[in-house]
């Protein structure tokens, strides 16, 4: 064996279920039980939890870290893409490559080994974005697998170029493609295209959707609709939601169905959706995030994800997904252990399926992706939000972090 990681509590076993080992031969898993008899370079994990990596399925590495580049906008009116519009022409191709590959690195640190990025492509930013991602996809596949999702954040029946330069980017590569009918003059027509699009490069689909102070005028009826029309299912994504938090149960468990039967997975972005929403209130404000447990109870596969790190949209953030989903589960008000570890799987095995990823999971023959987090637990690793102690990818240790030492006197 290339690599035994040893003592480890696997985050897909029941919680007393004892610690094994993992075998890792030619970047892939050969072996995983008790005492495995192998010789080969061993990492003790000391009985802590071992996950095939966090996965980070929608954030927008292009445009991180330029919260301090954006002119300050009133609290009622702010508008991520009014903060963003007049400073593209800052972000050339090399500027863009630094910010997104800093984000990159905190994401890998923080147990991140595969990842869905949103790039931007219009007439503003060319397709400097694109470029810069795609070089970073190649120089970090050591650690971390991403592909990218092009989009319209400025709108796309509104922007003449757009509409060419996401034809480019599939063309180039690009197997994800998104929208953010909200920008646009004519968000039903964008959505369309959309569709559109998806069939003729065959790729999938992962869409911002329904962000507002009203449940009124949601696109996902629309969406679900050229789900099933243009057989989809298992193929789409949407992203935010958080129009969901506005609606009672009922009407949210019926939408939920359809959800499901059409094969429509959700993406909540707790962080983002928290910052915008609510911000015609001045006291008794809303939460604005989307119930995901809720959604999967009826059927709705459904992951968390950072979405934007530092910029109008969410001037904060450290990449760390477990802080992500401590967060989400605060808002939601979870506390029993089942909810608790339903949050893990919406950054594991939930998020790898919402990704269509074949190969994720500790199963004979998958590669060798294994990050150990401090807790025996998924639910202690949520509650706590714990530290990674290390990560490998492909059986190659890539991350390691030394535990904190209390100094007595």
């Amino acid at each position: 064996m290339d690599l035994i990681i040893r003592n480890a509590r696997l985050s897909d076993r029941p919680a007393d279920h004892p610690p094994v080992d993992i075998g890792i031969d030619n970047g892939r898993i050969a072996a995983i039980g008790p005492g495995l008899a192998a010789q080969g370079k061993v990492y003790d994990a000391l009985g802590r939890l071992a996950c095939p990596g966090l996965v980070e399925t929608h954030i927008h590495i292009d445009k991180s870290r330029i919260i301090d580049r954006c002119a300050p906008q009133e609290r009622r009116t702010l508008s991520p893409v009014a903060g963003v519009t007049p400073i593209k022409d800052t972000m050339t191709l090399e500027d863009t490559r630094q910010r997104a590959e800093r984000t990159l690195q905190e994401c890998i640190l923080h147990g991140a080994t595969r990842m869905r990025t949103q790039v931007e492509v219009d007439p503003g930013i060319g397709m400097r974005g694109f470029e810069a991602v795609e070089s970073l996809i190649a120089d970090y596949k050591w650690a971390i697998d991403i592909e990218m999702c092009v989009f319209p954040q400025e709108g796309l029946t509104n922007y003449p170029g757009t509409d060419a330069l996401l034809v480019e980017s599939l063309k180039r590569g690009a197997r994800v493609i998104g929208g953010a009918p909200r920008y646009d003059s004519n968000g039903p027509a964008q959505i369309d295209r959309i569709f559109e699009l998806a069939r003729e490069y065959d790729t999938d689909i992962d869409i911002h959707l329904d962000v507002g102070p009203t449940p009124e005028g949601m696109y996902i009826h629309q969406v679900r609709e050229l789900t099933e029309q243009y057989k989809r299912g298992g193929r789409v994504v949407v992203g935010h939601m958080a129009k969901l938090s506005l609606l009672p149960p009922d009407e949210v468990a019926k939408i939920a169905k359809g959800l499901a039967d059409a094969g429509i997975a959700v993406t909540v972005l707790p962080t983002t959706d928290l910052f915008l929403m609510g911000r015609h209130q001045d006291h008794s404000v809303l939460r604005g995030v989307a119930d995901a447990n809720h959604l999967c109870a009826h059927g709705v596969n459904c992951s968390l994800s950072s979405n934007n790190i530092l910029n109008p949209a969410t001037p904060y953030g450290d990449c760390s997904l477990l802080r992500m989903a401590n967060l989400y589960a605060n808002v939601i008000q979870l506390d029993r252990p089942a909810q608790l570890n339903e949050c893990f799987n919406m950054l594991t095995e939930r998020s790898a399926r919402l990704l269509n990823l074949k190969d994720y999971g500790f199963k004979t023959g998958n590669p060798g992706d294994v990050v150990i987090l401090n807790a025996q637990s998924p639910k202690q690793a949520i509650a706590e939000i714990a530290q990674p102690r290390a990560a490998f990818k492909n059986g190659r240790q890539t991350v390691r972090w030394d535990a904190p030492v209390l100094l007595r006197p």
